[in-house]
């Protein structure tokens, strides 16, 4: 994890003393915000590669920061909220969230979260030397530079879209259960259920469909999964 640059957005300063000598302990290099409009100037003055947010924040909610940074970045973001409530956690994933963590948490948990999310954006990097650009009828994939294009204008995907539609390009009319999506993108170790796959797939499908309730790409294949038909 050497090298690697971390946002920290939480207004409860000792949690974000806590969070960022931890992970100073595992060499990253750690940036600090504590209400939304200071996390957004982060935001777009920094590369990161990753960013923490918590949901309950002054000037701008965590909802509206990872909205706003969702329209110029696709680094991943996790949420962090004091609320158990299920609601908070699809709402992060609706604006655009990767992962949430819910309050109180423990420390080891965040690193765990954060070494996952790292590890399977460099094994994504990895697997791109092999297969650069993927193009699949109007919908063309820049996988090196985690770009999509609809007949050529260019599409914003938060990161879990992309790899989704990525996976499903690459395996094209294969239908993938929900199951087996939410292992092979979110990982073995992921605590949420598959309401998170059918979020990114309806947020996916608004982005990059004429008609979402009629899909031209992303498909259903009822009671079994999703699958991208390739015509």
């Amino acid at each position: 994890m050497a090298e690697k640059r971390v946002l920290v957005v939480d207004d409860e300063k000792l949690i974000v003393k806590g969070i960022r000598f931890s992970l100073e302990q595992d060499d990253l290099k750690v940036d600090c915000a504590y209400d939304g409009e200071e996390a957004l100037e982060y935001a777009r003055n920094n590369q990161y590669d990753i960013i923490l947010l918590d949901v309950m924040l002054p000037k701008l909610t965590g909802f509206e920061v990872c909205q706003q940074i969702r329209e110029f970045s696709s680094v991943p973001i996790i949420m962090l909220t004091a609320k158990g409530d299920d609601m908070d956690k699809i709402l992060g994933l609706e604006y655009g969230a990767d992962d949430y963590i819910t309050k109180p948490f423990n420390i080891l948990e965040v690193k765990a979260r954060i070494k996952a999310i790292m590890r399977r954006v460099e094994s994504k990097t990895n697997v791109k030397e092999t297969q650069k650009f993927l193009e699949r009828g109007d919908v063309q994939l820049d996988c090196e530079g985690r770009r999509v294009y609809i007949n050529g204008q260019e599409i914003s995907l938060t990161a879990k879209e992309f790899e989704v539609l990525e996976l499903l390009m690459n395996n094209p009319n294969k239908v993938y259960g929900r199951e087996a999506l939410l292992r092979l993108v979110w990982g073995e170790d992921y605590p949420g259920d598959v309401r998170t796959v059918d979020v990114h797939i309806r947020r996916l499908r608004e982005k990059i469909e004429e008609n979402p309730s009629e899909p031209k790409y992303v498909h259903t294949k009822w009671g079994v999964g999703y699958y991208f038909m390739n015509e």
